[in-house]
């Protein structure tokens, strides 16, 4: 039996559709494969899928499974694909029977059924209001960043179990409430503030110049001079993010997995740190997976070894010097 199930993929800041195709055939000695140019994290599903439809007390079908993502030329990254994975085999096995046409299902799945936090949530709500889609389907851990968006439903789940539960109309689910911009797009506190400035009267007057035409500037001085104390506080004087401007960034976060968990949007003016050594590639976001935004903003002391050099403090996961 043939089911298909929407989904999506993230293309830089863009979110694209992608059908989960399902076959499981009667005939033909048991496998599971998946096509459609997957990554590592996309192959290692099948085993996260098999272990969660087991655990939520569904049976997992012992027979020839193909699973396809289309469009194939697009690569598949991620782990996101979990939930659409499992609920196709479900349908394909004939255990449930829901409508879906008008619904979109992502997100990633542990081994007892349950659903973690997904990265990517917020370009996905935008697609699903985009392609007039009705209904998102997405781990409750990610609620709030889903439901800034208007004109579709948004239903938060925290397991396989309570979706194959409400396609049997044996539970109910409300979908989350829509949150307004407006009420948090609230002035946030700087990490810096010019009043802790003493001096440098000529350099904060530049600063101000700076931030009210939208010009660059170049700061030259002595080491503890404060040229860092003063471009950390310029985000102080800068007018609170719009609502446009919120979303772009909350993309950015939402992609990278550096939206705090609960968040829904972010509401500073974010503030870019990349070392002095950092890579032009990684200024940029580059690397072996190049990902949106900077890709090194720690201040950690390098060293050389192996031929290579590497960061004894590194959030950015080295990112920045994978291609130096």
């Amino acid at each position: 039996m043939l089911a298909k199930v929407t989904s999506g993929a993230t293309v830089g800041l863009n979110a694209t559709l992608i059908d989960v195709e399902v076959d499981i055939a009667s005939q033909g000695l048991p496998s599971f494969t998946i096509v459609g140019l997957p990554d590592k994290a996309v192959e290692e599903s099948k085993e996260r899928v098999r272990s969660a439809i087991k655990n939520s007390g569904a049976d997992f079908p012992i027979s020839r499974i193909t699973i396809n993502l289309a469009p194939a030329d697009l690569p598949k990254a991620g782990p996101a694909y979990d939930l659409p994975i499992a609920l196709g085999i479900l349908i394909a096995s004939g255990q449930i029977a829901p409508e879906i046409g008008d619904s979109l299902f992502f997100g990633e799945l542990s081994l007892d059924g349950s659903l973690r936090h997904t990265n990517g949530i917020l370009p996905m709500a935008y697609l699903t209001a985009q392609k007039n889609l009705r209904n998102i389907f997405i781990p409750k851990i990610n609620e709030k960043e889903a439901a800034v968006v208007t004109g579709i439903k948004v239903y938060p789940i925290d397991s396989l179990l309570s979706l194959v539960r409400f396609f049997n109309k044996s539970i109910s689910l409300e979908p989350a409430k829509k949150i307004n911009l407006k009420t948090l797009l609230v002035r946030g506190e700087a990490e810096f503030d010019f009043s802790e400035v003493v001096g440098q009267e000529q350099a904060k007057r530049a600063l101000e110049i700076t931030a009210a035409g939208g010009h660059n500037i170049f700061m030259k001085g002595a080491p503890g001079s404060g040229k860092t104390m003063l471009a950390r506080a310029i985000p102080g004087i800068l007018p609170t993010l719009t609502e446009e401007e919120a979303l772009e960034v909350t993309k950015i976060y939402s992609i990278t997995g550096n939206l705090p968990e609960g968040e829904s949007i972010v509401i500073k003016r974010p503030f870019r740190s990349p070392h002095h050594t950092t890579s032009r590639i990684g200024l940029i976001g580059g690397g072996s997976s190049p990902m949106p935004g900077v890709s090194a903003s720690c201040i950690g002391s390098f060293t050389a070894a192996n031929g290579r050099r590497s960061c004894d403090n590194f959030p950015c996961k080295g990112l920045c010097y994978l291609s130096c």
